[in-house]
């Protein structure tokens, strides 16, 4: 049988009681017309009769799935473009698709999670973690920001010191850096397993070691406190920790190296705010409102 055009001179798309032979039969003339391709020209490039063609393209043919290929080909579309019930010239699906074949494995990693009902950002949701060098306020607005949104707030040190028995200076005494540096991923994983909704501050040096800090990104949504070096200094002896400058006449000098080499992994963050400059009220309503528009709290 052959499809009536629609009044407008279109061929309607998937019409009700449609057969497969009458849908590959109008995708064919639809392919063929958006190329400008006659059906002669067609023949030749897919060496498929012309007879084979008309039948085809009336919704008479049983053509083969060899023959079809060739006619696809010729006319530089995927076979399952004229097969499927979505037409690929009026539907986003079979483009994106497309899309997706030709993205780097990145993007298609990307594209995959966003899809997955697990997805980072379910994962993540209701999870957040102010990251940033001491001084960026992690304790002070981490504290407000979670009364705020009515979450408890948990200090990542706190829970280590809770686990060792011991405070962080006798920590660091007994069990060095490397030691302290499981404690601190025993204790991550310890507040990532027991609470679903939080907010956490964790200590600027989390970043030296990647597969922890890799497990914070995914199990958190991370906000980067970003302030200049001078404030950093500025806000750690404002809390009566002269420590940084005292004796040491390079302190400055090695805050700035410390910031510069990790501001790479700092980057990595889902979000980020700069508080230079900036009254602890503003600096609090300027990530409460962060928290909101980019919907941290839900999954998305």
């Amino acid at each position: 049988m052959v499809m009536m055009a629609a009044a407008d001179g279109t061929e309607p798309e998937n019409p009700p009681n449609q057969s497969l032979g009458e849908r590959v039969g109008a995708r064919v003339r639809k392919a063929r017309r958006l190329s400008g391709m006659s059906r002669r020209v067609l023949s030749e490039n897919s060496d498929v009769s012309p007879r084979y063609l008309a039948q085809l393209e009336t919704g008479e043919g049983n053509i083969s799935i060899g023959l079809l290929q060739r006619v696809a080909n010729a006319l530089e579309c995927r076979i399952e473009w004229l097969i499927g019930e979505d037409d690929p010239w009026d539907t986003d699906s079979l483009q994106i698709l497309e899309r997706y074949r030709e993205a780097s494995e990145e993007v298609r990693e990307q594209v995959r999670d966003a899809l997955r009902i697990d997805s980072a950002s379910a994962r993540r949701a209701g999870r957040i973690c102010l990251i940033g060098l001491r001084g960026a306020g992690k304790s002070t607005l981490g504290k407000l920001l979670a009364e705020k949104l009515d979450l408890p707030f948990v200090e990542l040190t706190d829970v280590i010191e809770k686990s060792a028995g011991m405070p962080l200076s006798e920590i660091m005494a007994f069990y060095g850096q490397e030691g302290y540096r499981e404690l601190e991923a025993q204790a991550l994983d310890q507040v990532s397993t027991a609470q679903d909704r939080l907010v956490l501050a964790v200590a600027g040096g989390i970043v030296a070691e990647p597969e922890t800090f890799d497990t914070l990104l995914n199990q958190f949504h991370t906000i980067w406190l970003r302030a200049s070096p001078v404030e950093h200094m500025v806000r750690v002896q404002a809390q009566g920790d002269r420590r940084p400058m005292v004796g040491n006449p390079e302190a400055m000098d090695q805050l700035k190296s410390i910031l510069a080499s990790r501001e790479a992994q700092y980057s990595r963050a889902t979000e980020q705010l700069d508080t230079s400059g900036q009254t602890l009220e503003t600096s609090l309503q300027q990530v409460q409102q962060l928290v909101m528009d980019r919907n941290l709290l839900n999954q998305t």
